[in-house]
């Protein structure tokens, strides 16, 4: 059984994506401590100016003794209607906008409170609308408190994986010759970014799932 391991993203890039989409089960990450200026609750879409960022505001104190299941979303800012406008405006000349900018919204009316839980929500939604029915489970879930190269190695033995399949970091924090010695083979993703149709101008990869979606059919 092959499985990959990440920590939440919003909105997140292809190549996560494509890595789920290989792998026969997904491991959620969300009991690692949140990262600032990280990809867990930010990403990219391209406007009419190029791309920007589309940031979730979490409340940072206290966050260094905290995991992300309980990193919180600000709530006295009105975010959501923001990325939604930021959306509208990138995507309001995309083939399908109007179908598409309907589901989007919805998903946008969800009122979650932690940051983990909006990330989970809003991964299943892109899975289904890409028709990736890889299994996913929360490390939450897990009974496992280890940390780097032995949390990954502890949650393979855990559910059973053959195969771990790993990004490309990986090279730099896991230790391969564990995984070897307890029969777990290691496979590194390498992601390479295929264009498909952009507005505004010539094709920019490495922008978040939405851009794709929208974009194409």
């Amino acid at each position: 059984m092959i499985i990959s391991i990440h920590q939440p993203a919003y909105l997140p890039w292809l190549g996560y994506i494509e890595r789920i989409k290989k792998s026969d089960l997904f491991i959620f990450l969300d009991t690692v401590q949140f990262e600032k200026n990280s990809f867990t609750n930010r990403n990219l879409i391209k406007g009419a100016n190029g791309p920007y960022w589309l940031t979730i505001p979490v409340k940072k104190k206290g966050h260094l003794s905290k995991s992300l299941l309980d990193t919180e979303i600000v709530r006295d800012v009105d975010w959501r209607k923001s990325h939604l406008m930021s959306i509208k405006s990138s995507y309001s000349k995309s083939v399908e906008f109007h179908d598409k900018y309907a589901k989007i919204s919805k998903l946008y009316n969800n009122d979650e409170t932690l940051l983990a839980d909006l990330c989970f929500n809003h991964l299943l939604f892109w899975l289904d609308e890409l028709h990736i029915k890889t299994k996913i489970v929360r490390s939450s879930s897990l009974s496992i408190s280890s940390r780097k190269s032995d949390l990954i190695l502890d949650i393979c033995q855990e559910v059973g994986a053959t195969t771990y399949l790993s990004g490309p970091m990986g090279k730099n924090y896991l230790e391969e010759n564990d995984f070897i010695s307890n029969g777990i083979k290691l496979d590194y993703h390498y992601f390479e970014p295929t264009p498909y149709p952009q507005l505004f101008g010539s094709f920019i990869p490495f922008m978040g799932i939405i851009d794709y979606w929208f974009n194409t059919k």
